[in-house]
């Protein structure tokens, strides 16, 4: 048996190993990106509950762009979201310098309630 074979069908080459033909799967450059956390959760999310959409985006190779996607409307979307209810509750910069322990008890809120609702909305979906 050839240690390689080509498929012209997919397009793909495959690698003897063993008893079968692995294919040869490489990521391009542009491919290779750092993974941040909204990144992860939506790579966990995929691989555990849509498998299919996940093998589907890994074979075509559009995985890492997918997920840098997500990444950028996810953070956009949370720092919008800590931005407008810090506004709409009066955070300001006056509070942050006379008390700075309500302004970080606040500020911790808000924050972990823009971060359910990015999940929510986005990357649990």
């Amino acid at each position: 048996m050839d240690k390689y074979i080509y498929d012209e069908n997919n397009g793909l080459w495959y690698e003897l190993q063993g008893d079968y033909y692995i294919p040869c799967l490489t990521l391009s450059d542009d491919e290779q990106k750092t993974i941040d956390i909204w990144r992860q959760r939506h790579k966990r999310f995929l691989k555990e509950h849509k498998q299919v959409t996940y093998t589907s985006l890994l074979t075509g190779g559009k995985l890492n762009s997918y997920l840098a996607d997500i990444d950028k409307q996810a953070e956009e979307m949370f720092f919008r979201l800590v931005k407008e209810m810090a506004e709409k509750q009066g955070i300001t910069e006056h509070l942050k310098a006379n008390a700075p322990m309500a302004w970080v008890g606040t500020m911790n809120n808000i924050r972990s309630r823009a971060e359910e609702i990015v999940n929510t909305e986005l990357i649990f979906m």
